[in-house]
């Protein structure tokens, strides 16, 4: 073994994965013990609770490292720049699943067949999303309704990163990050107001209330049109 606890040029780390996915696959998830999983890596059970807490930890990607990653990202923004901050920050959780590559597909079949997997996966989502809420809460202000505006928000976020991830993990896309992006910018056009078109008065837009009238349609034209024009 190596100084850097690698064996063959293979990280221990690495190494636990492939023996986690590996045996979950063959015994199922229930049937195997943290010691099985050290085992098939080469390595002894103290090495392993060294790298992990847990058998399922194993086998996900360190969130605890890149939730971080993602608060230091949010962290550099400012107000101007809050939304390109989450895009980005978004853009770093889907990236280090693609460079997981067959490891992320073979945990994606596991979590989607065993339940005990998928509720860790689930929690580790709504890490993220309570993350993202925070940091558009606090960008958005103390205005009314920004704390509803911040949870739907942060959902759609996820969402978008989701979706993605999965037409990634299925083999339905090969160009994930750019399809964050697409799906980002309408995830962003969902809650931004839209400019005011030149020339609107008070810089404001116009809403039209459509009612059942039995006048003549001239006479209710000219009516919209005046009251437009004294707006």
């Amino acid at each position: 073994m190596r100084e850097d606890g690698t064996v063959t040029g293979i990280p221990v780390r690495d190494r636990l994965v492939d023996a986690a996915l590996e045996l979950f696959d063959e015994r199922g998830y229930e049937q195997t013990t943290a010691d099985d999983i050290a085992d098939r890596a080469g390595v002894g059970r103290t090495t392993l609770f060294r790298h992990y807490r847990s058998k399922e930890d194993v086998i996900f990607p360190d969130h605890d490292r890149l939730l971080a990653a993602v608060k230091d990202r949010l962290a550099t923004s400012s107000a101007d720049t809050a939304i390109v901050a989450v895009t980005e920050a978004v853009r770093l959780v889907l990236l280090r699943y693609v460079e997981e590559d067959d490891r992320a597909r073979r945990r994606y079949a596991l979590t989607s067949r065993i339940s005990t997997l998928r509720d860790r996966e689930i929690a580790s989502v709504a890490r993220y999303q309570r993350l993202f809420r925070e940091f558009i809460a606090e960008w958005m202000g103390p205005d009314p309704g920004a704390a509803l505006r911040a949870e739907l928000m942060a959902a759609a976020v996820v969402s978008a990163h989701n979706h993605v991830l999965r037409r990634w993990l299925r083999r339905d896309t090969t160009e994930p990050a750019a399809e964050l992006d697409a799906a980002m910018a309408q995830v962003v056009a969902l809650f931004t107001a839209p400019e005011p078109a030149p020339g609107t008065p008070n810089g404001g837009s116009t809403a039209v209330i459509v009612l059942h009238d039995r006048r003549d349609p001239e006479y209710v034209a000219a009516t919209i049109r005046r009251a437009l024009q004294e707006a």
